[in-house]
């Protein structure tokens, strides 16, 4: 079953709600010009975290930063910059998710200098936006990524409404929402959460 991940948490209301479902992985962003910045309550939000493994995205961080992430308890770290191999590889491929932004077409020589990565991350390339734009991309490229053996977070735009049809072209690895579950940046809505999770379970059947 496709792993569900649901980023730009910004509240213990919003983990607690989430957590009643079954979710794979929250998302936290400490990336201060984002909507959905948690800055200083990234340890008690980490803290919240019951049941799913813990995200922690940044954008061209440097090490100390990821390494307080770390120490906090966050199990994955997502890196949504420019960053170097060699970054990726001082955290520990292993805990990496490596996020890139499509436009239309693939460079997969960048793919390769994270094929070690826990797993790549596809989102909608927007200028000057590092990510959560809240719109998608052409799904056939991501399809071709996955095809190719890696193991894909399919992003950008998804809401309950397609993501039967985003799982169905994909087959990613997993999904990741954020925008597409929210009342307004940083504060989910529980209705399109529940919705979400009514989708999925129907895939199931």
């Amino acid at each position: 079953m496709v792993k569900v991940k649901i980023c730009g948490i910004t509240s213990k209301e919003d983990i607690e709600f989430i957590e009643n479902f079954t979710v794979d992985f929250l998302g936290f962003i400490m990336y201060p010009p984002s909507p959905r910045f948690v800055g200083e309550k990234l340890e008690n939000l980490l803290s919240a975290v019951k049941k799913a493994k813990k995200v922690v995205v940044f954008v061209n961080p440097n090490f100390e930063d990821v390494k307080k992430a770390l120490d906090l308890g966050a199990d994955f770290i997502q890196l949504h910059g420019e960053e170097s191999p060699g970054l990726g590889e001082k955290i520990g491929f292993e805990r990496v998710i490596k996020a890139f932004r499509i436009r239309d077409e693939l460079r997969f020589e960048e793919f390769e200098a994270w094929k070690r990565a826990y797993a790549l991350l596809l989102d909608t390339y927007k200028r000057g936006i590092p990510g959560g734009t809240g719109e998608t991309f052409n799904w056939e490229l991501a399809k071709k990524v996955v095809e190719r053996g890696y193991r894909v977070f399919l992003a950008g735009g998804l809401k309950p409404e397609n993501v039967k049809e985003a799982i169905d072209t994909v087959k990613p690895y997993g999904i990741d929402l954020s925008s597409g579950v929210e009342l307004s940046p940083g504060k989910k809505d529980f209705e399109k959460i529940k919705k979400l999770f009514e989708k999925l379970e129907e895939l199931k059947n």
